[in-house]
Parts: C-alpha cells; sequence; structure tokens
C-alpha cells in the first residue's frame, strides 16, 4: 500500500471517530433536553379529593357524582353516589372536570363566556361547559380537575370546592412540597 493511500485512510478514520464521537455527545444531550418532568395527580389524591367532596354533600344531605381527571381530561376517578340526583351526572361531573382541565379555568368561565355571547365555545366537541368543576393546580401548572354534578349548579361548585380543599400535603410524597392553587 502507498503512504499516500495509508495517509488517506487514516484521515478518514480519523474523521469518521470525529464524526461518531460527535453525534454520540449531541444525541446523548438531545434525548436529555427532550425528557420532561411531569407532575401528576395520583389515584391516591383523587380519592381524598373524592372522598372530601362526598363528605360535604352528605353533611348537605345531596347525593350526586364526582369525578377527577388528569391533565389530559382522562378520568382518574368517578364516584356515583347512592339515588345521584340525575343520571346524567354521570356524564356531567366528568364533562365539566375535562374542560376544566383542558382549558385550564373553571368550568363556570366557560359557562360565562357562552352566556356572555361567546357562543362558539359551544361547538368545542366532548366539554361540558357548566358550573361544577375546578382545576387542580402545582406550582401554577395544571395537573388535573374535580367535577360535581348535583341537583343544582351552587351545590356542583361547593361540592367541588371541598374536593380541592383537600389538604395538599396528603397528595403528594413527604420530599415534595406543591403550593396548591383554588380557585
Amino acid at each position: 500500500m502507498s503512504p499516500k493511500i495509508e495517509e488517506r485512510t487514516a484521515v478518514r478514520s480519523v474523521i469518521a471517530f470525529g464524526l461518531a464521537l460527535g453525534a454520540f455527545v449531541l444525541l446523548g444531550q438531545s434525548t436529555e433536553a427532550q425528557l420532561l418532568e411531569k407532575k401528576g395527580l395520583s389515584l391516591q389524591a383523587a380519592r381524598k379529593m373524592v372522598a372530601a367532596a362526598e363528605a360535604e354533600a352528605e353533611r348537605n344531605h345531596w347525593r350526586g357524582v364526582v369525578a377527577v381527571v388528569d391533565d389530559g381530561g382522562w378520568i382518574i376517578l368517578l364516584e356515583r353516589m347512592d339515588h345521584a340526583a340525575m343520571t346524567a351526572s354521570v356524564e356531567l361531573a366528568p364533562g365539566k372536570a375535562r374542560a376544566a382541565a383542558l382549558f385550564k379555568k373553571p368550568s363556570q368561565a366557560l359557562e360565562d363566556s357562552i352566556n356572555g355571547g361567546r357562543y362558539a365555545a359551544i361547538t368545542a366537541r366532548g366539554f361540558i361547559e357548566m358550573q361544577g368543576a375546578l382545576p387542580v393546580a402545582v406550582d401554577g401548572e395544571v395537573i388535573g380537575a374535580i367535577g360535581a354534578s348535583f341537583a343544582t349548579p351552587e351545590e356542583d361548585e361547593q361540592v367541588a370546592k371541598a374536593g380541592l380543599a383537600v389538604e395538599p400535603k396528603q397528595f403528594a410524597p413527604a420530599w415534595y412540597r406543591p403550593l396548591w392553587r383554588s380557585y
């Protein structure tokens, strides 16, 4: 083999090694950069919220449905009390909670916007834009919502607020100290 060919082969090997090393370093960093840490509601937290909401309903002799959803609007827990005021509540409570989670605001605000003339909001499929659901937020980030459907909108709101008022430390592991925001 001639010295010129050996030199080209050596240069190509060094370049290939450098490119491979560079790609490894860059891809390793971009993979880490793509991973996010996300807070979320656990089933245990949802159970505590629903228990608090139902306790409020029981104190007032109300019967209905309470639902807790994650930040994507998917049901974590749905509880229908015996003799619920309306059979439709099984659809209304999670629909309200889904709207509160995905719009990141109380469902009352959506109802108010429709009543205020924003009729286009009615066309949003799969949402229940009625009073009775509140988002659950940690450090300003909505991680889910609680929705309630009882006999009146005021009952719905009161029951949802009771569920949201559960002591935040009960929701998370001891090492995590979230700042809860209620509406």
